[in-house]
């Protein structure tokens, strides 16, 4: 798998280290806290994720991959998405 990096260019998917999906966001509460950590939705489609470049610029990527294919459909900074 290649993933564009809008520093380095399309790199080879071993350059990165994958974190997981984007879309979880820390709970406050003890009792939401468990579901978080444990229980996540495997999608099958198109789904946002973090990746770290950490064999090049050593950025936090936010990618939009389709599970199903493995299709990178869009690549950007993490920093920019969250603004």
């Amino acid at each position: 798998m290649r993933i564009p990096c809008p520093y380095c260019g399309e790199r080879d998917a071993q350059e990165f280290v994958y974190r997981g999906d984007a879309a979880p966001t820390r709970p406050t509460g003890d009792e939401d806290f468990v579901d978080y950590v444990y229980a996540r939705a495997n999608p099958a489609g198109p789904m946002h994720e973090h990746w770290y470049h950490a064999q090049g610029c050593r950025t936090w990527l936010l990618v939009e991959r389709d599970t199903r294919t493995h299709e990178i459909l869009s690549a950007r900074l993490a920093r920019e998405a969250a603004q």
